[in-house]
């Protein structure tokens, strides 16, 4: 998911690295959708396109994408709402909103863009939603639009009456409809209660629910994520907020969600003038020549990267992460229980012990010597398709069943398809919802990239995979990154759960691969409030028995033998990060 020289919080950027071997590719950074904040959208692009482009490439350079702004903003009226978006105080792109009445209700509009700092090149990602909305601003309906520069992914609900009940007002039917260039996939779902999208809860809000001291607990339906998520909303005192031209009273609005909490102000007609995440991500209402002047300087980028990087202290040094054969680490700063499972911190060449209140010790062993274990009976759960891991889909079949032709083992088969999948892919940071039929289309992506499309390519040749997300090292420090783990049958009614890196190519992957949680997007959201506070310690580390450490800082004594045993290589200092000294 991330990597070395200079990336960000929602987006960054990623350092060039020189290709030592066929094995050394590209950490990319994982994606999870951010704090849901009111006008959560540009908050899941900034996000999505910090995890995509924290990366160790190759030589290669990301597109730029263009985007025809005068024929995409062209609905936006003169009382539209106009934002600019910052991290730590630096433009990163806008936001423009409208509300327009439509028969009986609503029509909520929202664009945003953003430009990003991609390897010395410049990209730019958009992000569309519509919200339909009755005359109480309750959700009927939703189209939302994420556009990386390599075609749009589009998200369509529809909601409806419980299609299966009928009797129950609560319950309430969702039709989704996922359309991408490949092609487009509808799913009904039967929700226990209508959901919100984060662009009408402001307008939920006003419509009776801004009162000093309110709380409000909702569901919002994320369409990135596909998924429903419970949020919490506090509703504060009125305070005065700059505002283009002169100061705006507002409501404070606290809202919590996936252990993140942001503060917005809220108008009365329920108008967002100023939003704040923990990240650093800020949104401010300003005019419209303002909020679409863009730039991405060099300071956001190093701040990007350096809020992501874990560097892990204590005496041991981690020099080839692939000679590791045992590391065991400290994790502290948060509690992990509350934003992970014990079921995820464990299995899979990794074990997890609570130390005190909030510390875990976490132990991982090389999966290269995993033994088959008896049987998992919920491996098989990990075979059916899913919104974005398309396993049925006739091209993944096909190209699956292309890549592992002529070969029967199922562990050969699980090595084919990481390699086949490392080969198939351009190593690109990308902004996108990582669909793996979308994937298979345009050959590119990061580690969510190459994670959803091994992950249906197994699937479609029965092999179970899952997707694992947490931290890998490189150079230096521990970023986030996804990778997939397999299940091999081994007859005899045993098994085991392989952890696999297309990414980087390794199979199985090396022991610093460090899991944090398991499953789509919508799990990956337990990661964020481990984002800049996490903090690592290395206790015990094993190497491969004859791999020579790597001294970083040492000098060759005049007349030294030319064989020292360790390798001696002079360093230039560093002080947080391995991209300080760029």
């Amino acid at each position: 998911m991330l990597d070395p020289p200079g990336v960000p919080e929602l987006h960054a950027e990623a350092m060039q690295a020189a290709k030592a071997t066929a094995d050394t590719a590209l950490v990319m950074s994982i994606l999870r959708p951010l704090a849901r904040t009111i006008t959560q959208p540009i908050s899941l692009l900034v996000l999505l396109a910090w995890f995509g482009v924290m990366a160790l490439l190759v030589n290669r350079s990301y597109l730029q994408a263009s985007s025809n702004l005068a024929t995409d903003l062209a609905r936006y009226g003169s009382s539209a709402t106009w934002r600019g978006v910052y991290y730590r105080g630096e433009k990163i792109g806008f936001t423009v909103s409208q509300t327009v009445p439509k028969g009986n209700g609503f029509d909520l509009e929202e664009d945003g863009r953003l430009q990003m700092a991609l390897l010395g090149a410049t990209t730019a990602a958009s992000i569309r939603t519509t919200a339909h909305v009755d005359s109480g601003f309750t959700l009927r309906g939703f189209e939302f639009s994420l556009d990386p520069g390599t075609g749009p992914i589009e998200v369509i609900g529809t909601i409806s009456g419980d299609p299966k009940t009928g009797a129950d007002p609560k319950r309430v039917g969702l039709r989704l409809t996922v359309k991408t260039a490949s092609g487009t996939r509808t799913e009904d779902r039967v929700l226990d209660e209508a959901p919100a999208l984060s662009l009408n809860l402001s307008r939920r809000l006003a419509n009776g629910g801004l009162v000093a001291g309110a709380r409000h607990h909702w569901t919002v339906f994320d369409p990135a994520t596909l998924h429903n998520a419970p949020v919490t909303v506090d509703v504060g005192k009125r305070e005065l907020i700059a505002g283009p031209g002169r100061p705006i009273p507002a409501f404070r609005v606290e809202m919590e969600f996936s252990g993140i909490r942001t503060t917005a102000w809220v108008t009365d007609t329920g108008d967002v003038v100023r939003e704040e995440s923990p990240l650093g991500l800020i949104t401010i209402r300003e005019t419209p020549e303002r909020a679409r002047a863009m730039a991405v300087p060099v300071k956001v980028q190093t701040d990007m990267y350096d809020a992501a990087a874990i560097v892990p202290t204590g005496k041991e040094r981690i020099d080839e992460p692939r000679d590791v054969r045992r590391l065991r680490i400290r994790l502290s700063g948060v509690d992990l229980l509350t934003s992970s499972s014990r079921a995820d911190l464990d299995g899979a060449s990794q074990a997890a012990t609570p130390e005190g209140t909030t510390a875990m010790i976490v132990e991982i062993r090389d999966p290269r010597g995993l033994k088959a274990e008896r049987t998992d009976p919920a491996a098989k759960q990990y075979l059916a398709p899913e919104p974005l891991i398309e396993s049925d889909d006739p091209a993944i079949v096909a190209e699956a069943h292309a890549a592992v032709r002529g070969i029967s083992d199922r562990r050969a088969q699980a090595e084919k398809l990481t390699r086949y999948v490392n080969g198939l892919l351009e190593k690109k940071p990308t902004v996108s919802i990582p669909s793996a039929k979308e994937v298979l289309r345009t050959k590119v992506g990061d580690c969510n990239e190459h994670t959803a499309l091994f992950v249906a390519m197994a699937r479609a040749v029965g092999l179970p995979a899952r997707i694992a997300v947490g931290l890998v090292f490189v150079r230096g420090a521990f970023y986030y990154h996804a990778w997939p783990e397999v299940y091999i049958e081994e007859g005899a009614g045993r098994g085991l759960w392989l952890p696999v890196d297309p990414t980087l190519n390794e199979f199985p992957a090396d022991a610093t691969h460090v899991r944090l949680a398991r499953g789509g997007l919508e799990k990956q959201t337990a990661i964020l409030p481990l984002i800049g506070r996490l903090k690592m310690a290395v206790l015990d580390l094993d190497v491969e028995p004859g791999s020579r450490r790597i001294l970083a800082g040492a000098t060759v004594p005049p007349g030294a033998p030319a064989d020292l045993g360790p390798i001696a290589v002079p360093l230039s200092s560093r002080k947080t990060c391995c991209a300080c000294s760029k």
